[in-house]
């Protein structure tokens, strides 16, 4: 649930409601309507999910393989790229990028953005931290494709963090793709699940 009530808080979308074995958020954008979250693989629960929903645009992900989900759910449904739930503990620590870049760290909004600049003030890199009580969930690191290849990501998961700490957030949670998974094993992120995706696709 703190990954979830972070998520969210990160997206901007409603905060999630509780459902037998997880969690559901309204997200609101074109192919991705709603989302629900299961903590754990209860193969009744997304046996009854899986034939219950019929709205285009509706996602599942569950802890567990694509395998597991897939055998519980009906053929109609798609199956997504699996993701890994992570966590690390937080730390304070200066962030210097190299040059010419510089660091600049927005609180305005409903989650911490932390956004690495080149010389002209464009974004290079950005993610995103919003607490879930003594959590940090990071969400959304992205480099951009000029600017990869520089350890930029690095910068922004280590601006996050000290930021997090410095304001009582302990451990920090995220969900990663395949490829993002080395950056944060590299920072001393611990992977604790696969997390299997499906959908009902929007035509």
């Amino acid at each position: 649930m703190a990954w979830g009530r972070g998520w969210a808080r990160c997206r901007s979308t409603p905060a999630p409601t509780a459902v037998p074995g997880g969690f559901r958020v309204e997200v609101g954008r074109p192919g991705h309507r709603v989302r629900y979250v299961l903590h754990r693989h209860d193969a009744a629960v997304l046996d009854d999910l899986g034939r219950r929903l019929t709205a285009p645009g509706t996602w599942i992900k569950a802890m567990g393989s694509s395998a597991e989900l897939r055998g519980a759910l009906p053929p109609h449904w798609t199956m997504a790229p699996v993701n890994h739930l992570m966590s690390a503990p937080f730390g304070e620590g200066v962030v210097t990028p190299p040059a010419p870049y510089a660091v600049r760290i927005d609180t305005t909004g409903g989650a911490v953005v932390a956004t690495v600049v080149d010389s002209t003030g464009s974004p290079a890199a950005s993610g995103r931290l919003a607490p879930a009580g003594s959590y940090g969930v990071v969400d959304q690191v992205e480099t951009t494709p000029a600017h990869r290849r520089r350890r930029l990501g690095t910068v922004v998961m280590r601006a996050l963090a000290d930021h997090g700490a410095q304001h009582g957030l302990r451990t920090g949670i995220l969900v990663a793709t395949d490829d993002g998974r080395s950056l944060y094993e590299s920072l001393g992120w611990t992977t604790h699940s696969t997390v299997a995706a499906a959908f009902l696709p929007e035509n």
